[in-house]
């Protein structure tokens, strides 16, 4: 781990790596970078849950989360930095790239027939 504190941008600045990370439905509000989540239901929810849990530990940044039946709220911070830093947005990319996956229609993963397992 580097010893520098990282450098929060300033809201112009998260504004416009929300915009050019194409972190579509990610928006600066209260100092956090946030998004919400619509899912299909509670094993969706959790599905997300879970997976949102292993990147935050995976990559040792830790997203705040609130959670309802078909919702889960994502908000990141660098504590350490009293702002957004570089590592809010990457966690929030990779966030976007996993949890909105799914199998390319015709492929060798047909992705699964139940219902439950959508969000946006």
């Amino acid at each position: 781990m580097s010893a520098d504190k990282p450098k929060p941008y300033t809201d112009e600045q998260v504004q416009a790596k929300i915009h050019e990370l194409g972190l579509t439905g990610w928006t600066l509000e209260d100092g956090w970078l946030r998004r919400k989540f619509s899912t299909d239901g509670w094993p969706t929810t959790l599905m997300l849950v879970n997976a949102i849990g292993y990147l935050c530990e995976a990559a040792w940044h830790h997203a705040d989360l609130s959670v309802t039946w078909g919702k889960v709220w994502c908000k990141l911070k660098t504590h350490s930095a009293g702002g957004i830093t570089d590592k809010d947005f990457a966690l929030a990319r990779k966030i976007e790239d996993v949890a909105l996956w799914r199998p390319e229609p015709g492929g060798p993963l047909e992705g699964t027939p139940n219902k439950f397992v959508h969000s946006k």
